[in-house]
């Protein structure tokens, strides 16, 4: 049938998304990537834009692995050994012993007893969330949580939530507080690092706030860390927000698709509750896991990560983060205070921030608007990623670009 009716009314929605600067647009293709030459770093080209080559500004690939030679090799060499993709789900027959090896190296990574990996980090909050939530069970988040935990509490339906405010911790011991006596099972669940933001969660505090009412709750409070954003990229060694901080997760949740630059997504914890989620968790019994090639480079970026090459990857990714904050500081421009390579620069309008979008583009920079709903509104921004594949050439690039813009559109 034609849905001319259904049609309409979702033609009317996108109408309003584009008027009023909320709609994301076409997805730029990439066609093309010239590997890094000279002072300059790696270089795309998108279909519709010919020769022009492009700085990418927008990649959570942090470490730079994307185009690491030690890897790809690592990975051609899995996919010829067992094949391209893992053609089952792992109870069934999915689970290859590349996938066993990283989940007892992300263990001893982490410091944990164990770990499971999921196809995605967005399945792993959604699916843990899920299976630890009773009847009995109350949640409270930080309001600039990700989307991954919003939507896992929405599918959970505790018996309660309390939102707490953004990064205040006398507001999150007062939500748990509210709760004594009205729950058996307490969850307090965070970003580690904020992924719109770059700036991150007091891990030790939240860990003392929770220690400290604990035996308030018959079940226990359980505290869940998505720091997807932070593993690999964050801290001396790359253990991201807990090295930063001090403190340490019940369950700790990593990315394999961000720093580390490949794909899918982690839990560690203790062996108890990962072999529960191994029985409960519909996000991992139901979906195939990451290829067997996939999990191989994992493990190779995690040996990089651990050694001299590895340290003076962050180092180098931590100097240019500094670089390019203090630039845009400089320049008359607001940020975060953070030592992240999230860089946000915060336009606080939806309608600027999407001509400053266009005038990178068309300056040969690959950038994101970020707009309502995915922040609330005033905090429109745009999210800049340093890599570790990224130079000072790169960067002071970027800055003269964006003194340019001040001085000819900005009033």
């Amino acid at each position: 049938m034609p849905l001319t009716r259904l049609n309409e009314i979702l033609q009317k929605e996108l109408d309003e998304l584009k008027t009023e600067g909320r709609a994301k647009g076409k997805e730029l293709i990439i066609v093309d990537v010239k590997k890094p030459e000279g002072e300059k770093g790696p270089r795309f080209f998108l279909k519709g834009f010919g020769d022009k080559e492009f700085i990418r500004m927008n990649s959570n690939s942090y470490l730079g692995m994307q185009f690491n030679e030690e890897v790809i090799k690592v990975e051609e060499e899995t996919a010829r050994k067992f094949g391209i993709g893992p053609g089952a789900v792992r109870f069934i027959s999915g689970t290859y012993i590349t996938h066993r090896d990283l989940e007892k190296k992300l263990a001893q990574f982490h410091g944990r007893e164990d770990a499971m990996i999921f196809s995605s980090a967005y399945m792993t909050v959604v699916g843990i969330i899920s299976s630890l939530v009773t009847p009995e069970t109350v949640i409270i988040s930080d309001e600039l949580n990700h989307n991954c935990i919003i939507n896992a509490i929405r599918l959970s339906r505790p018996k309660e939530r309390y939102i707490y405010k953004h990064l205040d911790y006398k507001d999150l011991e007062n939500g748990i507080k509210s709760f004594i006596g009205k729950a058996k099972r307490a969850i307090v669940v965070t970003d580690g690092v904020f992924s719109m933001r770059g700036d991150y969660a007091d891990l030790k505090k939240i860990q003392e706030i929770a220690d400290r009412y604990d035996k308030d709750f018959e079940e226990n409070i359980i505290t869940i860390v998505d720091d997807s954003h932070g593993v690999g990229a964050f801290g001396p060694t790359g253990r991201g927000t807990e090295e930063i901080t001090g403190g340490k997760a019940d369950l700790l949740i990593g990315t394999m698709g961000k720093a580390y630059g490949v794909n899918g997504g982690y839990v560690v914890s203790n062996e108890v509750i990962t072999t529960y989620l191994r029985e409960k968790t519909i996000t991992y019994i139901y979906s195939n896991p990451v290829t067997p090639s996939e999990a191989a480079c994992v493990l190779k970026v995690l040996e990089i990560l651990d050694s001299k090459e590895g340290q003076k990857r962050l180092s180098h990714l931590k100097e240019l983060a500094k670089l390019f904050r203090e630039g845009i500081v400089k320049l008359g421009y607001e940020t975060v205070v953070s030592e992240h390579p999230i860089v946000p620069l915060l336009v606080r309008d939806a309608t600027r921030t999407i001509d400053l979008v266009n005038y990178l583009i068309d300056n040969g920079i690959l950038a994101t608007a970020i707009n309502y709903p995915v922040v609330p509104r005033g905090s429109e921004s745009i999210r800049f990623q340093i890599n570790a594949d990224h130079t000072t050439f790169d960067i002071n690039y970027v800055l003269n670009v964006l003194e340019r813009y001040r001085k000819e559109r900005w009033s």
